[in-house]
């Protein structure tokens, strides 16, 4: 529970701003992320000995191992499709402009239908959840071999959308589940190179597959690799849903009101450190003291770990709340912003999947083969992504903390997107202008590569930063990211084909103008947004009482 200091409103704590840094070595060894660091653990762990935070290393990376697995399967059976609609049409009769119409619902659905699979997942376990949509998503794959009417395609497309749902936004809280603070955006980083990864690797082997088997082989081979991902999946996922009982207020990892704040209060050992840099002992009868050394429970069994479900744990009312409230998180600019941002990141990932196959094919006479071949430049901006948002992330929010007296400010990781500002409008420039030049065509895959790198780590930037900002509804947070990014990219693809009209040079030399004003805007949310969060922390802690603390 939260100390009475906090309960008046204009007293709480600013959400996301943490003390991450033990600058004076005051804490107990306990509650650093190693005997040696001067990290400290957030959230908490608890004593319970089947935490998902108290897991072995091996155990963790195993967890990862499956959430990786599920990102690919799932993506690599959405994104197939994409190489072979041309053959659909001409086999099923079904015009090309219908298919893409069906594909623009699923992308659509697979951002709205986290409304009911998230809320499912949280209150009856997310363990199921995968197994389960992942069942039917199987199915609707399985049904595409076979579609022949354009009611049945968009049908397919709609529930495709809807049961693949948990790829955008289950698996980001998955990782926070598992992993610290201070390690987390390394995870998400990995988080989003599997998933650009998935929808690049996808178009290499689905075109030498149509050209040697026919399109319906490519169906069956998402098929097959989605069900041994199941199978794998049902033996080794774990469930990650845990009842902590605290949140980061109730830690007392937060900064109370403001910068002009004197001290920091930070659980443990009866200690606060105050900005002159001082350990002041201070003792609270409504905080308690972890007591690490001795942990209580009794493991969970193999048997016990494979269970589909395990218990509720949250309300049927909260559950339902939480199916409407990522609406009325769109208050919080910083949701909106990082929503905006990682669909602007997709929106030239988008722009690309467009007209990758029109300049390679009609410009260097490349075969469908071929074309597949060209995402290896991509897949390999995925890869530099994942270093750069993730393991440089924490690196650098880690050094920004410690300059900080201790205390970590989302906005830090922000500043890692000045290198989009300056990448995205050279792949893009590199691209349209190079294609329409007629430059080697390893200029354009360099190209495409830069401007995959730049997706890639938009959308982990803007991920990391709204987890970061509210990670007590880090559930709800996602679904209205997920909601802003797809709505943004589904809009926008129906303006693609009209703006190319202007011609591959002007086209893409706008889109670089435009692409860079959007990433500099990271300068605008790093000047205000701890403004923003400052403003909505009556709003959030409220939320928060009423589903993390109250909702079992």
């Amino acid at each position: 529970m939260a100390t009475a200091h906090h309960t008046d409103p204009q007293n709480l704590p600013i959400p996301g701003t943490i003390v991450l840094v033990d600058v004076d070595g005051g804490l107990a060894a306990e509650q650093h992320a190693e005997a040696a660091s001067d990290i400290i653990l957030s959230p908490v762990p608890s004593n319970d000995v089947n935490d998902p935070l108290r897991w072995t290393h091996r155990r963790k990376m195993l967890q990862v191992a499956m959430l990786v697995i599920y990102t690919l399967a799932t993506g690599m059976a959405t994104a197939s499709l994409y190489s072979v609609l041309t053959p659909i049409s001409e086999s099923t009769g079904i015009p090309v402009s219908t298919l893409n119409a069906g594909t623009g619902y699923m992308f659509l659905l697979l951002g709205w239908g986290a409304l009911i699979t998230q809320p499912l997942a949280l209150t009856f376990g997310k363990r199921p959840v995968y197994l389960i949509t992942g069942l039917c998503h199987l199915a609707t794959v399985f049904w595409m071999i076979w579609i022949k009417t354009e009611s049945q395609w968009l049908a397919n497309k709609v529930l495709q959308g809807f049961f693949a749902a948990p790829i955008e936004s289950l698996v980001e809280i998955s990782f926070a589940d598992v992993f610290y603070a201070h390690e987390r955006g390394f995870y998400i980083g990995l988080y989003g190179m599997a998933l650009f990864t998935s929808n690049f690797i996808a178009p290499i082997w689905a075109g030498f597959v149509n050209d040697a088997l026919g399109y319906k082989w490519v169906f069956w081979v998402s098929a097959i690799e989605l069900a041994v991902g199941l199978v794998i999946l049902f033996l080794f996922l774990e469930e990650t849903n845990f009842d902590r009982g605290t949140t980061e207020l109730a830690e007392k990892h937060t900064v109370d009101r403001d910068s002009t704040q004197t001290d920091v209060e930070i659980i443990g050992e009866g200690k606060s450190v105050t900005s002159a840099g001082k350990v002041e002992e201070k003792w609270s009868e409504n905080v308690s003291i972890p007591v690490y050394q001795h942990l209580y429970g009794t493991p969970y069994t193999w048997p016990q770990r494979l269970r589909l479900f395990r218990r509720r744990w949250l309300s049927y009312k909260t559950m339902f709340t939480m199916m409407y409230r990522p609406l009325l998180l769109l208050r919080f600019p910083v949701v909106v912003w990082s929503g905006f941002i990682y669909g602007a990141a997709l929106v030239w990932f988008n722009v690309l999947n467009a007209t990758s196959s029109m300049i390679f094919t009609g410009t260097y006479n490349f075969s469908a083969s071929m074309v597949g071949l060209t995402y290896f430049g991509p897949t390999i901006g995925a890869i530099l992504a994942w270093v750069w948002s993730g393991w440089v992330s924490d690196k650098f929010s880690i050094f920004f903390a410690r300059r900080n007296k201790g205390v970590r400010e989302p906005e830090e990781r922000l500043w890692l997107l000045t290198m989009n500002t300056i990448v995205l409008p050279a792949g893009l420039i590199l691209w349209g202008v190079g294609a329409a030049h007629h430059v080697h065509w390893f200029g354009l895959v360099v190209g495409f590569m830069l401007i995959a790198f730049t997706s890639a780590t938009g959308g982990a930037f803007a991920i990391s930063y709204a987890l970061d900002s509210y990670k007590d509804l880090g559930g709800e947070v996602m679904v209205t990211v997920m909601i802003i990014r797809n709505s943004l990219s589904f809009a926008i693809g129906y303006g693609i084909t009209p703006w190319l009209t202007m011609g591959y040079q002007n086209t893409f030399i706008t889109a670089a103008m435009v692409g860079m004003a959007i990433y500099a805007s990271f300068l605008i949310v790093v000047k205000y947004g701890k403004a923003w969060r400052s403003k909505s922390r009556k709003a959030y802690w409220g939320y928060v009482q009423t589903s993390v603390m109250a909702g079992h």
